[in-house]
């Protein structure tokens, strides 16, 4: 017996990971940091399905909060008749949709009384986004950002997320139909967005003007030994 059969022989399985209704069975139990578990399971899932409907990271954060307490308060309403990941996700849907619903009617009162328009998020970039304005991910994020409500949240589960369309469809509770319609208005509007988005920076590449013109201009000169 050589060596790599002996290292496989008496080489100790990796440790499995327990399943999600293993560890909500485990919370019921008293088993609190089994919940830790499924918190770092699922934060960036619930972070990326509010953030995919209020275009907001902070207010994102507060969802996936509200998500995870309202989760471990009422646990045994969990009868597993989906996933628990489904489960958890359209909790946070549901507040993410609830605040948007707020939102929006400060907004049509503010309108109202003082002709103003109160948003989510101004769409206006702040300084770190015109910092990263050349950056891939920042002209994307804009992009999917300036989807509409209905198509940037099917696009973030399905695209970002990696979601099944039968998961968007329940998590969602509309038919897999309207998610792959609605995916493929999506995709087309959020090509054309980039796509436009790109030919302003297109344009903008290789910028040869102002000091570094000036700088070769010198140089060209003094190579030549022109006077200006």
């Amino acid at each position: 017996m050589n060596l790599q059969s002996l290292k496989l022989r008496w080489a100790r399985p990796a440790p499995e990971t327990p399943a999600d209704e293993e560890l909500v069975a485990a919370i019921r139990g008293g088993d609190t940091p089994a919940f830790e578990k499924l918190m770092r399971r699922y934060n960036q899932r619930l972070f990326r399905a509010a953030r995919g409907l209020l275009r907001n990271d902070a207010e994102a954060e507060d969802v996936v909060q509200e998500t995870f307490v309202r989760a471990f308060r009422h646990l045994e309403e969990f009868e597993g008749r989906s996933s628990f990941a489904t489960w958890l996700t359209r909790i946070a849907v549901n507040e993410a949709l609830a605040r948007l619903k707020r939102a929006r009617r400060f907004e049509s009162a503010d309108n109202e009384q003082e002709g103003r328009t109160l948003r989510v998020e101004s769409s206006r970039p702040g300084p770190e986004e015109e910092a990263g304005s050349h950056e891939l991910r920042s002209l994307l994020t804009a992009a999917v950002d300036a989807l509409p409500d209905e198509l940037r949240s099917i696009f973030v589960m399905r695209e970002v997320e990696g979601m099944s369309t039968l998961e968007a469809a329940e998590i969602l509770q509309i038919s897999s139909e309207a998610v792959r319609v609605r995916l493929h208005r999506a995709r087309a509007a959020l090509r054309q967005s980039v796509e436009k988005r790109l030919g302003k920076e297109v344009r903008g590449l290789f910028h040869f003007a102002g000091t570094r013109c000036d700088a070769m201009v010198e140089r060209v000169f003094g190579l030549l030994g022109l006077r200006r």
